[in-house]
């Protein structure tokens, strides 16, 4: 993250600098896209100022702390914004994945009958599925509350279906070679 940090009031220092600089790039595996972020650190009287801007792709947070500490202050916004960019992504994430993730019954195939007396109905459902990592399945059988959730592995770029165990584990079901 490339990251500028303005001091207001206060002499320029360089501990200062490579903390803000230090903590501000945890947010980096948090970002898809690289990010800028503008940081003003101020003293008015006694107390101590510290503002940060992050502006990246389809990314605007802003935060600002004051306390008696210029390091507790970096800190306590630092933490504000790492809220901020979760909620955000989670909220896009939700946006993305909501209408696709849900199990469509085809209206030509909703129902065969494959000896009824002996096994039952069969009924065909097609889904779209999108390429995720496992962590991110799982994040959305929880939300669609589901017992299995099918998905392309990101990774292995094939077709995977993960479900709740009676234990409460997960099991994931991936195609052999």
């Amino acid at each position: 993250m490339q990251t500028s940090v303005t001091f207001k009031n206060i002499d320029p220092s360089d501990n200062l600098s490579q903390y803000v600089s230090h903590k501000l790039d945890r947010f980096d595996k948090f970002l898809d896209n690289p990010a800028e972020a503008n940081v003003v650190l101020s003293v008015e009287k006694f107390r101590h100022i510290a503002e940060i801007n992050i502006v990246g792709d389809r990314l605007n947070i802003y935060g600002k702390e004051e306390t008696v500490d210029m390091y507790s202050a970096i800190d306590m916004v630092l933490d504000k914004l790492e809220k901020q960019i979760k909620k955000n992504k989670d909220k896009t994430r939700e946006r993305r994945t909501g209408s696709k993730a849900r199990v469509k019954p085809s209206a030509d195939e909703n129902m065969l009958s494959v000896d009824a007396e002996e096994r039952g109905q069969v009924i065909v459902e097609h889904i779209d599925y999108k390429p995720m990592d496992v962590e991110e399945a799982i994040m959305q059988m929880d939300l669609l509350e589901d017992h299995f959730f099918v998905f392309t592995n990101a990774r292995s770029e094939r077709v995977n279906v993960l479900y709740r165990r009676k234990d409460g584990d997960y099991g994931l079901i991936q195609p052999s070679n």
